[in-house]
């Protein structure tokens, strides 16, 4: 199975490294960092939610993680509002 958020497909980046010194022999980036690829992951983990009524276990970033909480602590602390009948 991919490194994937099932939600918001976040998946791994590849991208470029190097470290930040001043040069070699004093002077001043007269010889350059090296730039290694190195990958990006997402912050994931395993989570049971309900999908359709059954208990699911998905890999989640943190991200949906941290939205679905506000949106049931939303949900909780909406009042019902009742039916008005004219």
């Amino acid at each position: 199975m991919a490194y994937k958020c099932d939600i918001c497909s976040k998946k791994t980046h590849a991208g470029r490294q190097h470290t930040h010194h001043t040069g070699v022999a004093g002077g001043q980036w007269k010889k350059r960092a090296q730039t290694t690829m190195r990958s990006f992951a997402p912050n994931l983990h395993m989570v049971t939610l309900p999908v359709g009524g059954v208990m699911t276990r998905m890999k989640i970033c943190t991200r949906c993680i941290k939205r679905i909480k506000f949106d049931n602590r939303k949900a909780a602390d909406k009042p019902e509002v009742p039916a008005v009948s004219v």
